[in-house]
């Protein structure tokens, strides 16, 4: 039976697929290979490059014109600024690749003579030459991974291949496609001695485009999980499709991942008789979530980077980013974290991408809380909004102070120590949701406990600027009309220099807002 696949290249009898190269103009790539040009295919992880070049690989060389090779560079990542060792392996590994792709045992004799006969700078571009010379098609290329090279290696690398460039296609490859996770300008290569990098393209000024592989539509999605459906007879009700492309905006994995858990791990999915419901799949995303599945763990570790930062903080405190270079915001959208809206604006990726930012940030808050006795539980075990905020205010004044130091961005600190709060709250048994934008002006929190729902907004007051009440109270006021909500809390994070501590300076009191609702404003 096959399956819904998360890890590695699909293969066609062990994985449900879309076909790799309608997710490509296939057209306009062997447009460039017959123009024999060079040129970067890039994406996030997980998205299907390997697939995808595995594919097109195997259409080449069944058509017949050219030899396709791929060969995957990311051993060579361990010898980091070692040139000889780099280059070794290399050519080692780009000559078994072609020796098992095209059976040609003589090619690993030929990368040896190239290592032994030639200097770390001229090993690849000797092996290279030597093969075409030999082989009676053209040669196609494919170098996956290569972004995860770095300084005197990548610029080793990409100088070689520029290097024999004029001799193509006789005595060297018609086309190398080169493939990773970012796009050429923003391949980090740092000489030893310099603090700043050298861009990429001044190393490999012969690149003819930069392709990115897109994520799924919503069709291909849908294609996707009726697979599933073809093979098992087992449906996904139309509300449980539709959730999908909610919750993942069609990056690969995540749909993979999403309904693999839901068709084969989730007892109820296992079951065939049974539909996949928006309930199923709300289920997998909260484990997926939970359990920081090493896709989501690849993107949390990126927010300890300064450039992801830069990015990241003002948009979940809702500021405006100020000075922040393109190709960082770049760099963000390359990843896969963010993406351009129809109004060419930066938002975060997909609902489960925005989930899981500000909890991985909240984790260190959320690991250093002391012990909470749930006082905000009545004897049932439902929800009690009105404990939770006496335990909110009773936590906020003995610990706010010291857990500030312990979150990662200081400018959302105490967003970051009220999740933490509000994740051991809900301790499994709720959810918390988020809503957060740049230049927004806040962010906006939604527990749900049981048959509770509890829709909050966070503010903060900072120097020079006005006491974010009014406008909090007015934001609220749609927040919650969404939510169909008559009550709320207004928080508000009195960042301004010089006031009282904060065991002294926290409050709560109840106002109305301009529709009539009921609001707890707590100031903090």
């Amino acid at each position: 039976m096959r399956f819904f696949n998360t890890e590695g290249p699909i293969r066609p009898d062990d994985h449900y697929g879309l076909p790799p190269l309608q997710r490509w103009d296939l057209d306009e790539i062997l447009t460039l290979i017959d123009q024999k040009k060079y040129f970067l295919l890039h994406a996030p992880r997980q998205t299907g490059k390997t697939t995808c070049l595995l594919t097109l690989m195997e259409f080449l060389n069944r058509e017949g014109r050219y030899r396709a090779v791929y060969a995957n560079l990311e051993t060579a990542q361990a010898a980091r600024e070692n040139v000889a060792l780099a280059m070794a392996d290399i050519v080692q590994t780009v000559a078994e690749a072609a020796a098992q792709q095209a059976s040609d045992a003589t090619l690993e004799s030929l990368a040896q003579a190239a290592l032994t006969e030639s200097a770390p700078t001229r090993a690849l571009r000797r092996f290279l030459t030597d093969w075409c010379q030999r082989t009676p098609q053209p040669l196609v290329l494919m170098l996956d991974e290569v972004d995860a090279l770095v300084g005197d290696t990548l610029i080793t690398l990409l100088r070689q291949l520029r290097a024999g460039y004029p001799q193509r296609p006789t005595a060297f490859p018609q086309t190398v496609i080169l493939c990773g996770v970012r796009d050429l300008r923003d391949y980090r290569i740092h000489a030893r001695s310099e603090s700043s990098p050298i861009t990429g393209g001044s190393a490999f000024n012969i690149k003819a485009e930069s392709l990115r592989l897109g994520d799924f539509t919503a069709d291909e999605t849908a294609a996707l999980l009726q697979e599933h459906t073809t093979e098992t007879g087992q449906v996904f009700t139309p509300d449980a499709l539709a959730r999908v492309w909610e919750l993942t905006q069609g990056q690969p994995w995540l749909v993979n991942a999403l309904a693999y858990h839901a068709c084969f791990r989730r007892p109820e999915g296992r079951d065939r008789s049974r539909p996949i419901t928006v309930a199923t799949i709300d289920q997998a995303k909260e484990y997926l979530i939970v359990d920081r599945v090493t896709h989501l763990d690849q993107l949390a570790d990126k927010l300890r980077e300064d450039r992801v930062r830069c990015v990241i903080e003002p948009m979940l405190a809702g500021t405006l980013m100020e000075g922040v270079p393109e190709d960082d915001r770049q760099y963000l959208v390359d990843l896969g974290l963010l993406r351009r809206d129809g109004a060419g604006g930066l938002v975060v990726a997909n609902p489960i991408y925005r989930e899981v930012l500000p909890r991985a940030l909240a984790s260190g808050p959320q690991d250093t809380l002391p012990r909470i006795a749930p006082t905000w539980l009545n004897a049932n075990g439902s929800l009690n909004p009105e404990r939770l905020l006496e335990a909110f205010l009773a936590f906020w004044r003995q610990h706010g102070q010291p857990l500030l130091g312990s979150a990662p961005y200081h400018e959302i600190a105490p967003h970051l120590v009220l999740m933490a709060f509000l994740h051991r709250v809900v301790n499994g048994d709720g959810t918390l949701e988020r809503e957060y934008a740049i230049g927004s002006g806040r962010m906006d929190l939604c527990l749900r406990y049981g048959p509770v729902t509890l829709g909050m907004e966070l503010k903060v007051w900072r120097d020079g600027a006005p006491d974010p009440l009014n406008q909090g109270l007015a934001q609220l006021d749609s927040y919650l009309a969404g939510l169909g909500l008559d009550t709320g809390w207004l928080v508000i994070f009195d960042r301004r220099t010089g006031q009282p501590p904060i065991a002294e300076r926290t409050s709560s009191t109840e106002q109305l807002s301009p529709q009539g609702r009921r609001i707890q404003v707590v100031r903090a």
